[in-house]
């Protein structure tokens, strides 16, 4: 600002010229941004409560199907794969890949099998209908034994045919608490060695019994019974040609595997089954 006019007949110096320099604050001592970083404080305690009453709140199952999903698995199995990087990263349909699978198998990229695995649906199918025709002709020739075929099922495993000779309240395979073969079971394992003595495959025998208790002091076991009667059918399949290398392990595991599960004691858990490999 202007100083005063000198005044006449004043001779002295020129008074000074003062500059006031004035600070206005809009809000407060700190202004407004601490209002910021405090609403982001609270929106991420408020996300972090959250997070902790999901977690309270879900399941096991839950929580492992949320962190399955947001893990990149798949990423990372893929990851310099058979056909990735690019299309088809330099790599035909037919090249090996590099999934994850279980030891023993070869893998590509159209499909997975065990190793040492032939055949498949079709031949297995194939292969249970001409053993069937075979052990139909055998049985049906003699009008006797014709009512046996009710006691033979055959079903296809990813290990093979398994053929189960099945008692029931009309029919035994074996005498009661023996490993003595009935007159009719005879039969039927003469029709089923005619059925299997054609096919290649190694031969498993399992024993089952039901498991009605053993009476005090008879000194046997179904563990034994079970295990006997596999051998004992072992035993008749060798007497009706099948060869000694044919077979590939007996076994017996007594009432472990019933067939009828809701009734232990009913007579069709008793029976052999003859595995018939690929």
């Amino acid at each position: 600002m202007a100083g005063k006019p000198a005044r006449p007949g004043d001779n002295g110096p020129p008074r000074p010229i003062i500059v006031k320099k004035v600070t206005v604050v809009a809000a407060g001592h700190h202004g407004g941004a601490w209002k910021v970083a405090y609403a982001d404080f609270v929106t991420a305690m408020m996300a972090f409560f959250l997070l902790l009453w999901l977690l309270g709140a879900s399941t096991e199952a839950q929580r492992k199907g949320l962190a399955d999903y947001f893990t990149p698995t798949l990423v990372k199995m893929t990851e310099k794969g058979g056909g990735t990087g690019g299309l088809l990263g330099g790599s035909s349909l037919t090249d090996a890949d590099k999934y994850p699978h279980r030891a023993g198998q070869t893998g590509t990229r159209s499909l997975t099998i065990p190793r040492d695995a032939s055949g498949g649906p079709k031949e297995g199918a194939a292969m249970m209908a001409r053993m069937r025709a075979r052990m139909e002709a055998k049985l049906e020739a003699d009008e006797r034994l014709g009512k046996l075929l009710r006691q033979v099922r055959m079903v296809e495993t990813t290990e093979g045919i398994r053929i189960d000779l099945v008692d029931d309240a009309d029919f035994a395979m074996f005498t009661l608490g023996t490993t003595m073969l009935t007159a009719e079971a005879e039969a039927l394992i003469d029709a089923l060695a005619a059925s299997v003595m054609p096919e290649t495959g190694a031969l498993t025998i399992r024993g089952h019994t039901d498991a009605l208790p053993w009476r005090s002091g008879m000194g046997g076991n179904n563990w034994a019974l079970s295990t006997g009667r596999a051998e004992a059918t072992r035993q008749a399949l060798l007497r009706n040609g099948i060869t000694e290398a044919r077979f590939k392990r007996i076994e017996g595991v007594a009432d472990r595997e019933l067939l009828i599960a809701g009734d232990p004691h009913d007579p069709r858990n008793r029976r052999i089954s003859i595995l018939i490999g690929h």
